[in-house]
């Protein structure tokens, strides 16, 4: 059943193209409700019906199984408008809201702090949950606040920045709160005044001595594009692992074998490793088998080339991450929600 709020039963719906990877799945019911009244009742009915309920966005970073019990939810709140404030302007947005149609349109409007995330699929309510991030910039870094609606109650709140508890794809959403809140809307803090954040890989070479947000953000386009597959002709759910994050003595003594390892320093006396240099080092880059492989271009990126499902990508995943390990000692972590 595919409705705005649940009023009815109805047997099985496919969610095979509601995630970028195109894994197969079906949900006994699915719903996608416009307005936060609309989801409020669909929360009631689900519960009065005693349906399971599975959080959806615009599945990007989902591994989803091949059987889904309960009802499937996806907010699909897709309105948003923009308040001034002395210091800045502050963007309300609907969790239903394409993320990168989004970041175009405020980076057209002159408005500084989200350009760098552009290309980043998925809808706006998901992207707190893994705390988004691209070329030196985080969600954090712009997001003012999150209304979640309580998945119990259907009470709606807002949570501050602090109260997420975001950290490197990290977020409380992950953890305290999983399962528990829904995301309906974000307020993010943007500014009229030029702040770019070039420092990333070669985005500087292609911007000007003075970069408007959207020249930025074209230029994290075309380097995007030219790395990443699109998944609506191949399908993949972006960046498959995370970044590992290793102690400085790990990374020194990795260093004086591989020096041309990228290594980003942090905090606390560690530091950040390129996953997908490493797996390139394993020699892995353009490696299929069967229906999953790691892309050609950028290996990161795991894709599927149809016909295959959770287990088998998991399979897949495993092998990789397993050969990262053997080589340098260092443990690859999904970014994907495995629901």
């Amino acid at each position: 059943m595919v409705v705005d709020a649940v009023n009815q039963s109805a047997a099985w719906v496919d969610l095979s193209a509601a995630n970028t990877l195109r894994l197969p799945c079906r949900v006994e019911h699915y719903a996608a409700p416009t307005t936060l009244s609309n989801l409020q009742a669909a929360l009631h009915h689900a519960h009065a019906q005693q349906w399971p309920i599975t959080l959806l966005g615009g599945g990007s970073n989902v591994l989803l199984p091949p059987t889904l019990m309960g009802m499937a939810l996806r907010p699909a709140l897709d309105h948003w408008w923009l308040e001034r404030r002395e210091e800045s302007v502050v963007a309300f947005v609907g969790a239903g809201v394409n993320w990168h149609s989004l970041v175009m349109a405020l980076a057209a409007r002159g408005l500084w702090g989200t350009e760098n995330l552009a290309l980043i699929p998925g809808d706006c309510g998901a992207a707190p949950v893994q705390n988004i991030g691209a070329y030196g910039v985080e969600l954090s870094d712009v997001l003012e606040g999150v209304q979640v609606v309580e998945l119990a109650t259907g009470e709606a709140r807002w949570l501050s920045v602090k109260a997420c508890q975001f950290g490197y794809r990290d977020s409380i959403f992950k953890r305290a709160l999983a399962g528990r809140v829904v995301i309906t809307q974000l307020a993010l803090r943007l500014s009229e005044h030029p702040r770019p954040v070039l420092g990333y890989g070669d985005l500087a070479s292609r911007i000007s001595a003075s970069p408007t947000p959207l020249a930025v953000a074209q230029a994290v386009c075309a380097i995007r594009q030219e790395k990443l597959p699109d998944p609506a002709v191949l399908a993949n759910a972006g960046s498959f692992f995370k970044n590992p994050v290793v102690s400085d003595a790990h990374a020194q003594r990795l260093l004086q074998a591989y020096p041309q390892m990228p290594h980003f320093p942090q905090a606390h006396q560690h530091t950040k490793l390129a996953a997908g240099w490493l797996i390139d080092q394993c020699g892995l880059k353009g490696h299929r088998d069967g229906a999953f492989g790691v892309h050609e271009r950028q290996a990161l990126v795991l894709v599927h080339f149809g016909g295959g499902d959770r287990p088998g990508l998991l399979r897949f995943a495993e092998s990789v991450a397993n050969a990262v390990h053997e080589r340098f000692a260092v443990t690859l972590e999904p970014e994907p929600r495995v629901v």
